[in-house]
């Protein structure tokens, strides 16, 4: 034996296997032999041993063993009611289905409220599954309830004392290493500003950015690491994420467009680089006293500002004007990105501090109001969570009426076989049934030798049940998805020896359940969404783009007050369209369509991060310029800023087209729409009286941001 543990434990999960191995043991097995054999409580011992399996084995919670606790403890009621709904239903085929559904739709979409939710949606839904066949005995509700409890106490307990999995790496590592590869192409642009830097040396630290801001794309993740929950923390890690990204867009304003030389700007990227670096240094360690204090970059903006206010009665170029305000949206990114990092490591900052609409509005949102609005944004046909759980609960309704109308027994291996086989698109379903069926094909066959030697001798199955779960499910779980079905087949086979003889036929009827249930998920799969995630990700991305599009108009119109501010957020369809996008793209990233058609996808992320400025830059700076004391700009500026806009918007069309229609790109437009566009030669050519020093400053932030927004647009097209 010592071989095969020692190749089992250098398997990349295979301490992991082991652990889980040794917990299914010391969960399940003592419960099951007091309540049987001391107490002769049956019912309750196969409820306690079934409380404690879909936890262990399908309920991958993150985060350390005190967060994992209080998780299962608060998920501890939502199991007690789904087993008294289950026994109470079960009167009737047709009443145990309809709640089926209910309860398979309702665990499954709140899946879309993080992590947590979606590992315990799975054993949520067995514990309905158990007791909602024949015989129809409330009861026996009192023992299955206790039997439960049990079981999930014991589930916390020995997690709590079993040996530590090593922590995966949080996610704010990912951001750090992005944000210190800012902080380096931020001082690049700041040294080519001051006359010092290299282009190539730029340039090189761009693509480096590049490569750590991949490497924090959520769909790289690992999934124990990623910030998918509606807590405050994991919202503002998704914030620092995107305002990182808005930063590097912005520095590709200052690294491109350089104009000339300028100390003072120079100057204020220095200390946004050193902002950045002690951001990265404050997400390394995880404290966010290390991000020190941001006076001074703070004061340096306000100069900044009175320096950029200044030179316009000097009548500066166009081309001057943007590189200023590239510059500032810098140093403002910078300033977003250490407060949002700040809000990740803890700090909490005052309620009542933040605008409504500002860019920190989410510190303020108590986390039930957040579950709905993540909930709100899933309810419409395009969101793959919700298409997910319609598939699964009519999934498993149609195979609770096939059990009950073929009468099965142990109607629930039908149920089980479905939850367990059924994948989010029709390709990864129907390839994870020939590998059920080989090892419940497999495991029967063991199972029938076993039967027939041991006979009815229950002690014997009580000893060789420790042994089936240690050996079978550290195995199986790295042996691959066949040797796991098999596993399940005698463990079922070894607990069923000690509570009833099964007898031989037992196995094969298993196996006829497995293959039942297998093939009504894969029919539910055929039938509804067959493609799942692929299918829906150029359409979801493209509606982002087309989304975008529209907030940049309406974006130019609110500054230019073209459209009337009545506290509103425009950007709200865009934002509804990110998050829909973001969903549908992680969870393409695990299907098997994924890894067949990876080499020819688009350049996903290429794609999106136009939107992402249109979304982070235009909060920005309808957050600077709503109600700044200005009017509305001159009519030719304003004109000319809304035609720019268009010519944005234009890109952005262009670029959902493209992607919408694989091998005809649409054509390639001039990156720097600004240079041609006019505003601020429009507001500089207007007299003193008619253009405010407001009024172009405006202007060239608008400007800059919407290059930016061009920038990428076009860029995503060139690299598709």
């Amino acid at each position: 034996m010592i071989r095969p543990v020692a190749w089992l434990l250098r398997q990349p999960d295979g301490p992991s296997a082991v652990r889980r191995a040794v917990w299914v043991v010391l969960a399940g097995c003592p419960a099951f032999y007091v309540l049987t054999y001391a107490l002769h409580r049956q019912t309750m011992a196969m409820f306690a041993v079934f409380g404690a399996l879909p936890l262990v084995l399908f309920c991958k919670l993150p985060g350390p063993p005190l967060l994992r606790a209080r998780t299962l403890l608060l998920t501890l009621p939502a199991g007690l009611l789904a087993v008294t709904a289950g026994t109470l239903l079960a009167a009737h085929d047709w009443t145990a289905a309809l709640g089926l559904f209910a309860v398979g739709f309702v665990v499954s979409f709140l899946s879309a409220g993080g992590p947590r939710p979606a590992a315990v949606a799975a054993a949520l839904q067995l514990y309905y599954v158990l007791p909602c066949f024949p015989p129809y005995v409330p009861g026996q509700l009192g023992d299955r309830l206790a039997g439960l409890t049990i079981g999930f106490l014991l589930t916390i307990a020995v997690d709590l004392l079993l040996w530590r999995d090593p922590l995966p790496v949080p996610y704010r590592t990912f951001l750090a290493d992005a944000t210190a590869a800012l902080a380096v192409y931020c001082s690049a642009a700041a040294r080519l500003l001051g006359s010092e830097g290299d282009p190539a040396a730029v340039r090189e630290a761009g693509l480096e950015t590049d490569r750590a801001l991949e490497a924090a794309v959520l769909s790289r993740v690992p999934p124990d690491s990623r910030p998918a929950s509606v807590s405050l923390r994991d919202r503002g890690l998704n914030h620092t994420r995107a305002a990182v990204g808005h930063v590097r867009t912005r520095l590709d304003g200052v690294a491109v467009d350089v104009h000339a030389p300028d100390a003072d700007a120079a100057h204020l990227l220095r200390l946004s680089a050193a902002t950045l670096r002690h951001t990265a240094d404050a997400l390394h360690s995880g404290s966010p006293a290390v991000t020190g204090a941001s006076g001074e970059l703070t004061d340096a903006v306000a100069a900044f500002d009175a320096e950029r206010a200044r030179r316009i009665g000097d009548a500066p170029s166009p081309e001057r004007l943007r590189q200023d305000a590239a510059v500032r949206a810098v140093a403002e990114g910078a300033l977003v990105v250490r407060q949002a990092a700040r809000i990740a490591l803890g700090d909490r900052p005052d309620p009542h501090g933040h605008r409504p609409l500002g860019p920190f509005a989410y510190a303020a949102v108590p986390s039930a109001v957040w579950w709905w609005r993540r909930l709100s944004v899933h309810l419409t046909p395009r969101s793959v969570l919700l298409r997910n759980a319609l598939r699964i609960a009519a999934a498993l309704a149609c195979a609770r009426l096939v059990a009950g109308a073929l009468s099965l027994p142990h109607g629930f291996w039908v149920l089980l076989a479905t939850l367990s086989l059924m994948r989010t698109s029709a390709a990864d379903t129907r390839a994870a049934l020939l590998p059920a069926f080989a090892g419940t094909a497999l495991g029967a066959l063991v199972s029938v030798g076993m039967l027939e030697a041991v006979g009815e001798r229950p002690l014997v199955y009580a000893v060789l049940t420790p042994v089936v779960f240690l050996l079978g499910f550290s195995f199986g779980a790295v042996a691959g998805p066949m040797w796991t079905q098999a596993v399940m087949t005698l463990t079922f086979m070894v607990l069923f020896g000690q509570v009833s003889y099964p007898g031989w036929d037992l196995p094969a009827l298993r196996f006829v359940n497995v293959v039942v249930g297998g093939l009504i998920g894969a029919a539910a799969g055929l039938l509804a969404w067959p493609r799942g995630a692929y299918g829906q990700l150029r359409a979801d991305v493209g509606e982002f783009l087309l989304r975008s599009a529209v907030g940049c108009r309406a974006v130019a119109g609110r500054l230019c007050h073209a459209v009337h501010d009545d506290g509103s957020d425009v950007l709200l369809p865009a934002r509804r369209a990110m998050l829909l996008a973001q969903a549908t793209h992680l969870e393409y990233s695990g299907e098997r369509a994924a890894r067949q058609h990876g080499s020819t996808d688009p350049p996903w992320g290429a794609y999106m991060l136009a939107g992402y400025d249109v979304v982070t830059g235009g909060a920005l700076l309808l957050g600077r310029h709503r109600g700044g004391g200005h009017g509305p700009p001159p009519p030719e500026a304003a004109a000319e800023l809304a035609a720019l806009a268009e010519r944005v918007a234009g890109e952005c069309v262009r670029s959902a087209r493209a992607l919408a229609r694989p091998g005809a790109p649409g054509p390639l437009a001039d990156p720097n729409p600004a240079r041609a566009s006019g505003p601020l030669r429009a507001a500089d050519g207007t007299s003193t009286a008619d253009s405010s020093t407001a009024d172009l400053l405006l202007i060239a932030d608008a400007e800059a941001w919407l290059t930016a927004v061009a920038r990428d647009a076009v860029r995503a097209r060139g690299a598709g």
